[in-house]
Formats: structure tokens, sequence, C-alpha cells
């Protein structure tokens, strides 16, 4: 039988910590912040950045290889989302190390990353790169975040009612979305 008290800890553990977070990055990302806030309380901030920053990135780099494989051509419903790919190449050309501080930037702060995400899927930007990229990023983001966590001490189910909320919040606003009317085109 497994104590309530070895439960706690293996939930409190920094393995826990980056298994979740590496979840989060692999998938839509939407608990990062309350993870990092809840997870600062229970480990010291630097191994929140260093180890959750690895985790992270390494759950991004799957994410991006899944986005690559569903804007692959064999998928024609993600074409329309997907950006112009000889744009975007004379883009970077011209610029070649945009994409890396866009990431980079990206995830220093709490802007919204999806559009980049995409677009590195769409050109088949290197996932190492990437991975780089987002755990440069986020060891200096997740510090603070872990740092905050700790000083502060947000109960943990306020957190959690506020990732809930969070998600409700950007499914209701896709439902909206895709019941508006089409847009009619600007007069002539």
């Amino acid at each position: 039988m497994i104590s309530s008290e070895r439960i706690r800890v293996s939930i409190d553990s920094l393995w826990m910590l980056c298994l979740l977070l590496f979840v989060d990055g692999a998938t839509f990302a939407f608990a990062t912040t309350p993870l990092l806030l809840e997870y600062g309380k229970r480990q010291p901030a630097w191994t929140v950045a260093t180890f959750g920053g690895l985790a992270s990135a390494a759950g991004s780099m799957v994410q991006l290889l899944i986005l690559r494989w569903i804007l692959h051509e064999s998928q024609p419903w993600m074409r329309r989302f997907a950006p112009s790919r000889e744009k975007l190449d004379a883009a970077l050309a011209r610029y070649p190390s945009t994409m890396f501080l866009a990431l980079f930037w990206a995830r220093l702060t709490p802007l919204p990353d999806a559009p980049l995400k995409l677009v590195a899927a769409a050109i088949g930007y290197p996932a190492l790169r990437y991975g780089l990229a987002v755990y440069l990023g986020a060891i200096p983001y997740y510090f603070a975040l872990a740092l905050v966590g700790r000083a502060v001490k947000i109960p943990g189910w306020v957190l959690l009612v506020a990732g809930i909320a969070l998600g409700l919040g950007v499914l209701v606003d896709r439902l909206r979305k895709r019941r508006a009317p089409p847009a009619s085109p600007p007069p002539a």
C-alpha cells in the first residue's frame, strides 16, 4: 500500500514538474505559468528554470514535429493555415537569425508564440535549433516565475481555477469564431 506521504513527495518532485512541462510543451502549453508558479514554492528557482525549461523545450520540439507532419502536403485541410512558403524562405534567407531570435523572445515573454510555431513547422525549421531557442528563452522566464511563485504563495486551487478559466476562454473564443458569419467584402 502506498502512503499518502509518498504520493505527495512524488507529486512535488522535480521529475513530476518536468513530466508535466514536457506534456504541456508537446500539446497546447496552457498550463506552463500555473505549473511554474506552483512548483516555484516547492523547488529552487534555478532547478525549475534549468530542468523545467529543458523538459518544456523537449516537449516543444515534439510539438514542432507534429505540426510539421500536420502541415505537410498530404494534409490538405491544413493548407489554409500554412503561411506562404516562398515569402517565408525569402525573408529567412535575407535575415537568417530572425526565426531563432523570434522564438527566443517569444519564450522569454508571456507573448503567444503559436504563429511562430506554425511558421517554424511550415519552413521545416531544424527541431534542435528550435528547441535551443525555446530553452534559452525559457530559462530566465521560468526562473522569474518560480521566484514569484515562492514569494507570493498563490494557493494551488487558485492556479487550477485560473488554468481552467483560461482553457475555457480559448474554447469559447474558438466556438464564437466558428459561429460568426463570414465577413462581407469591402465596397468597391
